[in-house]
């Protein structure tokens, strides 16, 4: 086993202004299988997830439904928390941008970029997205509309606070030249091109008269923080920076191997505005960010007003936790964007799930059973860790290629039995039927041990049914069509 050490590893936080989407579903069950691949593999782990509750847009929804901002975000941050259940998901924290812990550490951030002399006050004037939550430039829009919400920004006069990003371009030009920081390595040279083509300051705070919910601005009664200001301070707020009374930030940010997961859309916030804040703040930068696609559906990009929206609880009700897990994880591209559909997803899970795995794990326990071929497994890890034919990939964040590995063996497997016939082979000679199924048996844990970090249920289910030598309920039931 690898020499055991810690790892720190955190979704972004979604906007809680609109119930959870797949594409929040995809980036946490990343995550958690990330979290319980590097737990198997002996590392602690700390898995933080979370919701931000501040910015201009959560208001506006508030205010349209009539109730105040504390109660709407406490609705929709439930909805999330409820995919803890909903997808099995492991994590150690499930932070709120509402919290006053929360709310203190991101004073605290300001108060030492200030500090650093990083931070000072001026009247602006430009054109701001209430959707992205930040000001955009001609070169940002598209038909004088932002791209993402298909609106013409608001042009806003007003006097703000603002970061002075411009002092850590050559800085983050360092950071981004090396290897590694960024995954896939094409998301690094995007984010490296955008600082070298110059950065401007950015605005950080917003006038109380026009946006009163966030968290207030140190010292200054008449602003609050910028939403993403606020917002990204929760990776390290979470730890229980600043005070670090039970020692989480020393052991899981300082001196533990950082990843954060992260939507393509995000590089300039994760890995050009946190980096700098981190900087100004005297706090080490973050070791990796892991940047995923988008998923369309119908070669569309999900829309309620075009109907093809798939939600993550109507895909668990359908086909379960660990089959929505999978679907996720091996179906999505782990960095390009991908198309999912019903029909698709029908298809793949009656295929690969129901007729493959679960037909697979349902014939070889039931010759086992049935012949009294006891396993011949080790229950130690130890083994199956270092000879796994699966990590290589899931160490590079190749969810679907790890998956492909996988199945590749589990067609291998039936492949087996088609060829050596157990089944009939008992009839003549049966002791060689029953080595043949031991051996069958013990393929059969490899991949359930595979298996788990994606499927941990699954995992579960088909390593007691060996130790048992009993075979299992149906693992995955057939689709009503």
């Amino acid at each position: 086993m690898s020499e055991k050490t810690a790892k720190y590893i955190t979704t972004t936080l979604p906007y809680v202004n609109a119930s959870p989407h797949m594409g929040h579903a995809l980036e946490f069950v990343q995550g958690d299988t990330l979290a319980r691949y590097w737990r198997l593999m002996g590392h602690e782990v700390f898995f933080n997830m979370g919701v931000d509750e501040h910015g201009q847009k959560i208001a506006q929804k508030a205010d349209e439904a009539g109730v105040n901002r504390q109660e709407y975000v406490d609705k929709y941050a439930a909805e999330f928390d409820k995919l803890k259940e909903a997808l099995n998901l492991s994590h150690n924290s499930f932070i709120r941008t509402s919290s006053s812990a929360h709310k203190a550490a991101a004073q605290h951030i300001w108060k030492l970029c200030d500090e650093k002399g990083d931070i000072y006050k001026k009247k602006y004037k430009g054109l701001y997205c209430v959707g992205c939550e930040s000001f955009k430039v001609d070169s940002d829009l598209v038909d004088g509309k932002c791209p993402d919400h298909q609106k013409e920004p608001e042009e806003i006069e007003e006097e703000n606070y603002f970061f002075k990003l411009s002092n850590y371009q050559e800085y983050l030009e360092e950071y981004l030249s090396q290897e590694g920081v960024i995954v896939p390595d094409f998301r690094r040279q995007e984010a490296l091109n955008f600082v070298k083509g110059g950065l401007e300051d950015l605005s950080i705070s917003r006038e109380k008269s026009r946006m009163d919910w966030g968290v207030p601005v140190p010292n200054d009664d008449d602003h609050v923080m910028y939403v993403w200001f606020d917002a990204l301070t929760n990776y390290i707020s979470c730890l229980g920076w600043p005070e670090d009374s039970e020692g989480n930030f020393k052991k899981f940010w300082q001196e533990s191997k950082t990843l954060q997961l992260a939507g393509k859309d995000q590089i300039r916030f994760q890995s050009i505005i946190w980096q700098a804040m981190l900087k100004s703040a005297g706090v080490e930068a973050t070791d990796q960010v892991f940047y995923h696609g988008f998923i369309n559906s119908g070669g569309q990009k999900m829309s309620k007003s075009i109907g093809n929206v798939i939600d993550p609880y109507e895909l668990v009700k359908r086909y379960g936790t660990d089959a929505a897990r999978y679907i996720m994880l091996r179906h999505v591209h782990p960095t390009d964007d991908s198309d999912l559909t019903w029909e698709k997803m029908d298809e793949w899970y009656t295929a690969n799930l129901v007729n493959g795995l679960g037909n697979l794990v349902a014939r070889v326990t039931k010759m086992a059973e049935s012949y009294e071929a006891f396993p011949k497994v080790n229950p130690e890890n130890d083994f199956l860790i270092n000879n796994s034919y699966s990590r290589k990939y899931l160490d590079h964040y190749d969810f679907q290629k790890s998956l492909d590995e996988i199945w590749q063996r589990i067609g291998d497997v039936d492949l087996e039995i088609q060829k050596t016939e157990p089944f009939k082979l008992i009839k003549t000679d049966q002791d060689a039927a029953v080595r043949k199924v031991q051996f069958l048996v013990d393929e059969v844990y490899r991949i359930a041990f595979e298996v788990g970090p994606y499927m941990p249920e699954t995992s579960k289910t088909i390593i007691e049914a060996i130790k048992a030598n009993k075979k299992p309920e149906n693992l995955f039931a057939r689709l009503e069509l």
